[in-house]
């Protein structure tokens, strides 16, 4: 098996066992997973939101989650908002 930078710090029986559960996912249980994984990424933007901008209402920390994903432009073409301080 050739050695990739992604796993090059996981012991191999480790890496063993993750791409043989990869392997036996149907194309189902790996969309699903996507799935997941994006709402997770999503929960923790939207948590940092909050943890930063406490007095922010739900629409706001939604906006600022939202720009994360979407340039300037497109924020304001779509919502009429960008954040001012968007990093």
């Amino acid at each position: 098996m050739q050695k990739h930078e992604w796993y090059s710090d996981t012991d191999p029986k480790a890496l063993e066992v993750f791409l043989g559960r990869q392997r036996a996912m149907t194309a189902t249980e790996k969309i699903e997973a996507v799935f997941q994984q994006n709402e997770l990424l999503r929960s923790l933007s939207e948590a940092r939101e909050r943890q930063l901008h406490p007095d922010a209402t739900d629409r706001e920390i939604f906006l600022r989650v939202v720009a994360h994903r979407l340039d300037r432009e497109v924020m304001l073409r779509m919502y009429g908002w960008y954040p001012d301080d968007a990093t």
